[in-house]
């Protein structure tokens, strides 16, 4: 009798410690959610007006000792396109910037990556989205970026830079056609090639240049591919602040957000048909939730 009494008790503790184990995740990841203090501020490429650097200073909310970290990687001229952005953020704020062209190798040392972790603003520039990530992505320079968006950053980014904000970033490349193109020819089932991006915006993903160079072929097939997310095209000279799931269009011209469809279906040519989908256009000063 003591035996099973022995073994209900070790039972019941085991329940119990197994209960903790998960309430702790749980809380853990309420916390992560709710300890995230920082915005995006995520650009569709093209002219920068100082209206709009205006803005993404002033999202920023910089206090006179906060400085500001250019991170160029995605551009094959990074140091031009550092020295570029100095001068355009000249002309809106007094505070300090620093830029830094990462390598691979460099992402891992301790007082570079602490820079990043203590800047209040991160604007990373235009380039090749996929050149950025392959110096940053599973680094302590990756993790940083993390913890300055967490602890109140503002974390900003054009063109490449805009792209890269998402958990599923668009590579622009198609896996039907090995011929780069800046937009898609057709709608065609598993086309577009999504890879893993900083991760900073959840439950969307992000097209640059949109209207311009009239990515809608391509932002339709990301939707077909991730059904759940939201689909945001932001055109040239234009932004949208992200807090939390709140946002707000900034700019010239329009975002483009899809999302809910219905139907999905492939042809025997593969190409792909859906019904309903919730097309929404948008101008600043235009605000919506994700």
């Amino acid at each position: 009798m003591q035996k099973v009494f022995l073994l209900i008790g070790l039972w019941l503790l085991g329940t119990a410690i197994g209960f903790g184990q998960q309430q702790r995740k749980d809380l853990a990841k309420a916390s992560v959610k709710k300890d995230i203090q920082g915005s995006l501020f995520i650009i569709g490429g093209g002219h920068k007006d100082q209206h709009l650097m205006q803005d993404m200073v002033d999202a920023a909310a910089l206090k006179p000792q906060d400085y500001i970290a250019i991170l160029p990687m995605a551009s094959g001229y990074a140091e031009e396109s550092a020295a570029d952005m100095r001068r355009q953020l000249a002309l809106v704020t007094k505070n300090k910037v620093w830029s830094k062209n990462f390598s691979r190798a460099q992402a891992s040392q301790e007082n570079l990556v602490d820079s990043i972790r203590g800047a209040k603003l991160i604007y990373i520039t235009g380039g090749d989205q996929n050149r950025f990530m392959e110096v940053v992505r599973g680094t302590p320079l990756f993790e940083a970026i993390h913890k300055a968006f967490a602890q109140g950053a503002c974390i900003a980014g054009t063109s490449a830079g805009a792209a890269m904000m998402s958990e599923y970033m668009l590579s622009g490349n198609q896996l039907l056609d090995t011929a780069y193109h800046s937009t898609f020819s057709s709608l065609r089932h598993n086309n577009v090639e999504l890879v893993a991006g900083l991760g900073l915006l959840k439950g969307a993903i992000v097209d640059q240049h949109f209207i311009k160079r009239s990515r809608y072929n391509r932002l339709f097939s990301a939707l077909a591919a991730q059904p759940t997310l939201v689909c945001i095209g932001i055109d040239e000279s234009t932004a949208i602040l992200v807090k939390g799931k709140h946002v707000q269009v900034l700019g010239e011209a329009q975002v483009v957000v899809a999302s809910d469809f219905e139907g999905l279906s492939k042809k025997e040519d593969d190409k792909i048909t859906f019904d309903n989908v919730r097309l929404r256009v948008y101008a600043a000063p235009k605000e919506f939730s994700l």
